[in-house]
């Protein structure tokens, strides 16, 4: 079996002959991949910026993954939790408080606090009640930051932001070597931490309670503390890539609590698949390059391209690019025992 493409579920592991429970160790192919995003981006040097951004959004997407894809928690505003930690490490460096990691650390808190406290809410209502009250806290948030303008920036923007060296020692330069590395570390880091957390014993109890939300109460799950606790985290890792963006461009615009922003996630992890960081990884990847490539080619129509790659990922790969390639091997596997079989 493909070690990077986990299955979605439980009951898709236990179908799969000769599969293991999930496990954090680091494979081979693991280690490759995180050593090919470290060294690629510097051999084309041109590219440093937007490798930032992209590995900022595939934070951001695994943030979601978190709640939507291995809690089953519907979302439509976590953007507001990403526009939270961008303003919080903006604004304190636009006051004085430059100092990168400290001021990251306060964007993950104050996202991960706002995310517990409207966590009981969203907990407690049924799919449509959780649409609902996520986008609501997105536009509330959104409509704050606009009205602000004497915090935020309002409409133009927090520009006036300056962030002090990296440890003292490594300036944030125009040719984006110290922003990138920065960032490639935090996104690391809190990969290792969420794969922990996913495959732990809390991480399969909040996949037993997607997939069995009544049944887990029955063995003594406490499925709301676990729920909240999920929901935090995911806000809280969210409200850190709103602080690299920040740190990194040096600027915070409205934008990033906007309902469009949280739509392209939902578009990301439906590209790549629900229930596997690498899949929101992957949905990252292939949605921002092929928006990079498609509105050089056509600025006016790259959105009738990506589209179009939406509706054939959702068709011919529902669970998608992880989910599709995770059935094939798992046909493959199953032929391979049902032949063994047969020749025993």
């Amino acid at each position: 079996m493909n070690k990077l493409s986990r299955p979605n579920n439980l009951s898709e592991l236990l179908a799969v002959p000769g599969a293991v429970l999930p496990d954090d160790q680091w494979r081979r192919v693991e280690i490759v991949f995180w050593l090919t995003v470290l060294v690629l981006p510097f051999l084309a040097s041109d590219y440093l910026m937007l490798a930032s951004q992209i590995l900022i959004t595939c934070l951001f997407a695994m943030s979601l993954d978190l709640i939507l894809g291995y809690a089953g928690i519907s979302s439509l505003g976590h953007a507001a939790f990403f526009g939270l930690g961008a303003y919080t490490a903006g604004i304190l460096s636009a006051r004085g408080w430059g100092e990168p990691v400290s001021g990251l650390l306060a964007a993950g808190a104050v996202a991960g606090l706002v995310g517990f406290a409207t966590s009981f809410l969203v907990v407690r209502a049924q799919e449509l009640g959780r649409l609902i009250v996520t986008l609501g806290v997105g536009l509330v948030l959104f409509e704050v930051a606009n009205q602000a303008s004497w915090l935020t920036g309002g409409m133009d923007g927090l520009s006036d932001m300056n962030t002090d060296k990296l440890f003292g020692l490594f300036t944030f330069g125009l040719d984006g070597k110290t922003a990138y590395a920065y960032t490639f570390g935090v996104t690391l880091l809190l990969f290792a931490l969420m794969k922990r957390v996913v495959n732990s014993p809390y991480g399969l109890s909040v996949r037993g309670i997607h997939e069995g939300g009544r049944r887990m109460p029955a063995i003594g799950a406490n499925t709301q503390a676990k729920l909240v606790g999920i929901f935090t985290l995911g806000a809280a890792v969210a409200g850190v890539a709103g602080g690299l963006l920040a740190q990194t461009t040096q600027f915070v615009g409205v934008d990033s609590l906007a309902f469009s922003r949280s739509a392209e996630l939902l578009v990301m992890l439906a590209l790549g698949g629900t229930g596997r960081l690498y899949g929101a990884i992957a949905g990252t990847l292939l949605f921002m390059l092929a928006r990079e490539q498609l509105s050089m080619l056509n600025p006016a129509y790259w959105q009738f391209w990506v589209g179009l790659l939406l509706l054939v990922i959702v068709i011919w790969a529902p669970g998608g690019i992880l989910g599709g390639w995770y059935r094939l091997v798992q046909r493959r596997a199953m032929r391979r025992a049902s032949s063994d079989k047969a020749c025993a």
